[in-house]
């Protein structure tokens, strides 16, 4: 029989908008971190999947992923069995083969590309120019040695006595060697020391790696912070600090330590109210850690200048390459407010290339109305393009945007700008990620968003830091920290990563870390999504399924769902010849079965759930339309219009065509939950904000609507954030599999 419904796979038409797998820009093909679902393959479908062929060319499987933190166990590779050092050595023998150790200029001369060898035709330089027209991120610019600054005048700025208990100088300069080794044992091992703690109203949870380790050692930074004079700030800093912040709010004395002591931090409360202090605390952060940096190598330049060849002074304050600070975004708007929260700590005499950035970079359209959330504008407004990079080098008063990646102190970009950087084993240009090499600080903001995007380029960005260089770069490795040339540079970087709330991914990434110091993950008491409906009454039924391991549950989850649910919506339709079976004009006795909201968070579930009603003769009373993230203007404005009318029955709806649209649609009386939601706001958004909607419109009785949610003890993690945290121990572990809220 032919399909029944309406439904499409093209990509939507707005820019940045696309789903986490789309072919079109600032997507990408990803690939699933957890495998878990297999293929759906029944011989009656076929006619169906091949006008579904956006599933394999646009959208491979991605997102139904294992909730429970004990599930997944961190992989610990393999430590090496030669000796890093000499194997560095030796790869870049090429360089110094000359025994006069690397030759700026001569380096620069050999990365030359040659223009001659081959003549270019018209076509080919036309096509060069308009690539090169469409890149406004790209940077000519001769590479510069990491440390070629010399500090010619002396302000006064800092006193050249190093504080030991500077977390700068704990951790990177000078850190114990006796406690680093037994944490540094811990890490390799995975023995990690776990405590949790709550200050103020949040929950703390640390982890420091070695069982024998001291947690009252120096590197452990205190509990909170009262204001920014508890921090080793640079004394240029001081000043402006003091001005933006005087004292701290109680979540900012709880993140700020935890931050300037260099342990890695995940974050799962950022909202669109608190987003500003964050971008703040980060940019302060990494700010003070590039001055801190690049102070220390230009005085001991100096210092080198003064006192000549025969000078007993051999400082290591170096890594391979310059960038010291990433800082992966969203968007270029994104980009925008890091830049200005910048300015505003650093106070430049000037800025170079300012011009060029905020023609390349600021949109200043207003493009929605007020009746959208807060945190929906807070990524989308402004420019929402998900493709660039930026290089950002600092002078004593100035500030360069679009330096070169070797020339930069911090690097913006988004995942998909950064990959595209780096480039792929796959395409013919070479791949180049030595500018990775020696970052020590990688902030992640607003990872929920990552998140909608594609999260294979984050995991793959991860994969290429900390690596040692494949060439020299013009480095002077008789200045490079040991711990670089012991390839333990990892062991050094501080990852922060911000999000509204946690996922398997995001605490994979967490736990992958390893950094001495330790890790922290922050996060609220969850008072639970279902207490915050606003005025209407709705029952809420959550209903508990069994499945044997992760790699079952697609297929358990879908058969509860055929089983159990759809019964009661035939039920509901009056069976398979009932009066709801056409298309109905939405009132009198066809009305009562109609506006049934299906949300679907996967979109390969909603590609098995829609092919189910379009070809299974079970719901053949069914009719049904479908709004997934890659359905258009056109398509999805038809489907709400045949929803509300009541032609179609059912409505599926897939959780990224909420993330990126925000509809608010009319004609729903019951939600029938496939899965939860990630972000907690949707099922207040959907649960409360359409039922109420429809009661409003006089289309549902007050205290009539309803909601069915499906869930595993897989969803623990969004599970706790709509019932509570209290409330989700009980129900995962309970006998009973029904849970009644109302």
């Amino acid at each position: 029989m032919p399909p029944r419904g309406n439904f499409s796979g093209r990509r939507g038409s707005v820019r940045g908008r696309g789903g986490k797998f789309g072919s079109g820009r600032g997507r990408g093909n990803g690939k699933r971190s957890f495998g878990r679902a297999q293929k759906f393959e029944n011989a009656r479908l076929e006619d169906v999947e091949e006008s579904d062929s956006e599933v394999s060319n646009e959208a491979p499987p991605s997102d139904v992923e294992s909730e429970s933190d004990a599930s997944m166990s961190d992989v610990e590779e393999t430590p090496a069995t030669v000796q890093p050092y000499m194997a560095l050595m030796q790869s870049l023998a090429k360089d110094s083969a000359s025994g006069a150790g690397p030759s700026a200029k001569r380096r620069k001369l050999d990365h030359q590309p040659k223009r001659d060898e081959v003549p270019a035709t018209t076509e080919e330089k036309k096509e060069s120019e308009d690539d090169e027209e469409r890149d406004v991120d790209l940077v000519e610019e001769p590479e510069e040695e990491p440390g070629d600054e010399v500090d010619l005048e002396d302000d006064g700025d800092d006193d050249d006595t190093p504080d030991a208990t500077d977390p700068f100088e704990v951790h990177f300069v000078n850190p114990d060697s006796a406690e680093y080794d037994i944490r540094l044992k811990g890490v390799q091992s995975n023995a990690y020391q776990p405590k949790q703690i709550e200050k103020n109203s949040w929950r703390i949870l640390r982890s420091i790696p070695g069982k024998d380790s001291d947690t009252t050692h120096t590197s452990h930074p205190p509990t909170t912070i009262p204001g920014p004079s508890g921090l080793k700030l640079k004394h240029r800093l001081i000043a402006t600090t003091n001005k933006l912040r005087p004292t701290f709010d109680k979540l900012e004395q709880v993140l700020y330590p935890i931050t300037f002591g260099y342990q890695d931090l995940l974050f799962c409360g950022r909202s669109a109210s608190n987003s500003e202090s964050l971008r703040r605390m980060t940019c302060l952060h990494a700010v003070n850690h590039v001055f801190k940096t690049r102070d220390r190598v230009i005085k001991n330049n100096a210092k080198l200048a003064k006192e000549g060849e025969n000078t007993d002074f051999e400082p290591r304050d170096q890594g391979f390459t310059r960038p010291k600070v990433l800082m992966i975004l969203p968007t270029r708007e994104a980009a925008v407010k890091v830049v200005n929260a910048i300015c505003a700590i650093c106070e430049p005499d000037q800025q170079e290339n300012r011009k060029r950035f905020d023609e390349s970079y600021i949109d200043r359209e207003v493009k929605f109305s007020s009746d959208k959330p807060a945190d929906f504008r807070d990524l989308f407004e402004g420019n929402d393009d998900d493709m660039f990079r930026i290089g950002i080098k600092f002078t004593r008063k100035t500030i360069k945007y679009f330096a070169q990646f070797y020339n930069s102190d911090i690097l913006l970009a988004s995942p998909l700008g950064l990959r595209m950087a780096i480039g792929s084993e796959e395409d013919k240009k070479k791949t180049d990620y030595d500018f990775l090499s020696s970052v020590e600080v990688v902030v992640v903001d607003h990872a929920d968003a990552l998140l909608n995007q594609n999260w294979e380029h984050v995991e793959y960005i991860f994969e290429h830091l900390n690596r040692q260089p494949r060439e020299a770069h013009g480095c002077d490795f008789s200045r490079v920290r040991e711990w670089y040339l012991d390839n333990q540079a990892e062991n050094f970087r501080q990852t922060v990563v911000l999000s509204a709330f946690n996922t398997p991914e995001l605490a994979e990434l967490h736990r992958r870390g390893r950094n001495w110091a330790g890790r922290a993950r922050v996060q609220p008491e969850y008072g639970g999504a279902i207490q915050e409906l606003g005025p209407v009454k709705a029952k809420q039924t959550f209903s508990r399924f069994e499945s044997s391991s992760i790699a079952d549950e697609p297929d358990a989850r879908f058969t509860y769902f055929t089983s159990a649910i759809v019964p009661s919506l035939l039920k509901l339709a009056g069976g398979r010849r009932g009066k709801g079976s056409g298309s109905g004009s939405g009132s009198g006795s066809g009305a009562a079965d109609a506006g049934t909201l299906i949300f679907i968070p996967s979109y390969l579930d909603f590609v098995r759930v829609r092919n189910y009603f379009s070809t299974s003769d079970a719901v053949e009373s069914l009719s049904f339309g479908a709004i997934s993230e890659y359905a258009d203007v056109r398509e999805a404005s038809r489907a709400r219009s045949h929803f509300l009318s009541g032609r179609h029955k059912v409505l599926l709806y897939t959780e990224r065509a909420h993330h990126f649209r925000r509809y608010i649609l009319a004609g729903v009386r019951r939600v029938v939950m496939y899965g939860l939601p990630d972000n907690p706001v949707f099922y207040r958004e959907i649960v409360g904000g359409f039922l109420a909607k429809s009661e409003q419109d006089m289309l549902l009785e007050p205290g009539r609507g309803s909601a069915r949610v499906v869930f595993s003890k897989y969803d623990v993690l969004k599970l706790e954030r709509i019932v509570g945290s209290k409330r989700v121990g009980k129900m995962i572990r309970e006998r009973g599999d029904t849970f009644d809220f109302i």
